[in-house]
């Protein structure tokens, strides 16, 4: 079962999921409690889009830079996608959604990434929505290596260069949500976001829910996109 048509017209939607550790500060809780319930806002937000008839959706989990954080945190944080992983695999597999990875995953710790691989596989024949993680990922790496690549096959023109990202093959970036109150991009999808429609919302990430998405995308409905026309 595909996803049901959308009416909002948008079909690739990117999120920077920002504000864990602010949602636990506020509540004088351990940033490990935001971490996981950032995970809580994931699983209803991944099965809203499927809902929503969302072709894409891609979730900002772990950046290049995120290894800068604690040891103690990055394990936390691995510790939770393995879960995540765990307990949603069959649920992928059921309704039809495909996981996509972008960054290099294979730098993960070596059980995170048997597991990644294995959901990658399980899902790889699905034509529904397609869930996009990106992990360990930043956008001037992702735009040097697919120049790297392009360069090795031909000229390097903006065609050749969207060919070799890590999203090739995914529809365009349409929108793309910042929570938390942050206004940046943070190294995320630069190549992409070059004409998407941008907005952010001081909703901390673990507070986010389905109502959200579907203001941002009623917003979306309203955008006027010229592409640099007039």
């Amino acid at each position: 079962m595909t996803a049901k048509r959308a009416t909002h017209g948008a079909r690739h939607v990117a999120i920077i999921m920002d504000g864990n550790g602010r949602w636990a500060k506020k509540r004088h809780l351990p940033r490990a409690v935001g971490h996981q319930r950032g995970v809580e806002a994931v699983r209803t937000v991944v099965r809203a889009a499927r809902e929503m008839g969302l072709e894409a959706l891609t979730l900002y989990a772990f950046s290049t830079e995120n290894w800068r954080r604690p040891e103690d945190e990055i394990s936390a944080l691995m510790g939770l996608l393995k879960r995540y992983i765990v307990a949603d695999i069959d649920e992928f597999v059921a309704n039809n959604v495909r996981l996509r990875i972008i960054g290099d995953h294979t730098a993960l710790p070596a059980d995170v990434v048997a597991l990644l691989d294995d959901a990658l596989a399980r899902t790889a024949e699905n034509d529904g929505t397609t869930l996009v993680i990106a992990l360990n990922y930043g956008a001037q790496d992702e735009i040097a290596r697919a120049a790297t690549k392009a360069a090795a096959k031909g000229p390097i023109t903006p065609a050749a260069i969207e060919a070799e990202l890590d999203t090739a093959g995914l529809p365009p970036l349409d929108l793309l949500i910042r929570t938390s109150g942050e206004v940046r991009l943070s190294n995320f999808l630069l190549w992409q976001a070059a004409y998407a429609e941008m907005w952010f919302t001081e909703v901390l990430w673990p507070d986010f829910t389905p109502d959200h998405l579907r203001e941002a995308l009623a917003e979306f409905t309203k955008r006027e996109r010229r592409y640099g026309g007039r």
